[in-house]
């Protein structure tokens, strides 16, 4: 999710370990756990560094080893035993590095509700998992939390550890409906287009009221928009052929941005233009689309020899344009 939403889940599950009758009791411990948990809830996307070092690194690593199914474990004492030495709580570090756990996983968690996806099962496997059924920035997950972030700072509520195992108990009965839409939704398009699920993706709108959906047909890809039980299929986009790609875009198969792409993509599509200076092959990934434009692409300049220009590789819009992931 987006690091606001996931900051302000630090906080609430700050207020979450008041339920430790320890934390409550000990201001300079709630008070650590609560730098444990904005450090923790934020942790996995430090990855975002390797954004310094160009798009391409950014793609192959963002989500991916700070993601993985190690990384709690490792993220907890790298936060919680630095904080708890530095708040004097060293006797409850262990609490201190539990919380800081539950962070990270949460974090986590939240991320494969996308439909960008982590590499969570890493060493395992390193296919990238995504549940399709959250959008980046959640409203109603983020004003419930909220809310209650300011009852609790205000002091508005005599027993704000119940209020925020309330708040968690219905953030995750929220996920799991989601999620059954999300499968609803799925088997709905699944004998529409006698599709299988595996070659459906998913996209939910920022309100949760439409989804939009990406086919892999085989030959094609159908995408379209599905609002309660009305499909409205937009275009069908067809593939090329991998052996007969045209000359250009098999110049660019090579190319270090294309190839980070390609590890993340999963419906790929590739367009060639061709001008008086060379040519511009782009490849798409289907999944992510707005309208009849596909954000998130690998771009890559050519003269007429063929010879690469220039590459770009990553997002072309605004974190607050659909599609929201």
């Amino acid at each position: 999710m987006d690091t606001g939403s996931h900051l302000l889940f630090g906080t609430t599950l700050a207020g979450l370990s008041l339920l430790d009758p320890t934390v409550s009791a000990h201001p300079d411990l709630l008070y650590a756990v609560l730098a444990a948990t904005l450090l923790g809830s934020h942790a996995p996307d430090f990855d975002a560094v390797m954004r310094l070092k160009g798009g391409s690194a950014y793609i192959r690593n963002h989500r991916g080893l700070t993601h993985t199914l190690p990384a709690p474990l490792v993220w907890a004492p790298v936060i919680g035993l630095p904080i708890a030495w530095l708040f004097g709580v060293m006797e409850w570090s262990w609490i201190v590095m539990l919380w800081a756990f539950i962070a990270v996983c949460f974090h986590i968690t939240l991320d494969l509700f996308n439909a960008y996806g982590v590499q969570c099962m890493r060493p395992f496997t390193k296919r990238w998992l995504h549940l399709d059924v959250l959008p980046l920035f959640d409203p109603y997950m983020f004003g419930a939390h909220s809310a209650a972030v300011l009852l609790w700072i205000t002091g508005a509520v005599p027993d704000p550890a119940r209020m925020f195992l309330v708040i968690y108990a219905l953030t995750l009965i929220y996920m799991q409906w989601r999620l059954l839409i999300s499968r609803s939704v799925i088997r709905s398009l699944c004998t529409t287009y006698g599709a299988e699920q595996e070659q459906i993706t998913l996209t939910p709108s920022l309100f949760g009221t439409t989804w939009q959906f990406v086919i892999d047909n085989g030959d094609s890809f159908i995408k379209g928009n599905m609002n309660r039980t009305v499909i409205h299929e937009e275009e069908r986009l067809y593939k090329r052929n991998p052996e007969r790609l045209a000359a250009a875009a098999e110049a660019t198969i090579e190319v270090d941005g294309v190839q980070a792409f390609h590890n993340l993509a999963a419906c790929i599509h590739v367009n060639v233009e061709e001008d008086p200076e060379g040519y511009l092959v782009t490849w798409s990934d289907v999944r992510f689309w707005h309208k009849k434009h596909f954000p998130f692409t690998a771009a890559v300049r050519l003269d007429r020899n063929l010879n690469v220009i220039n590459e770009r590789v990553g997002w072309n819009k605004k974190m607050w344009e659909p599609p929201f992931v």
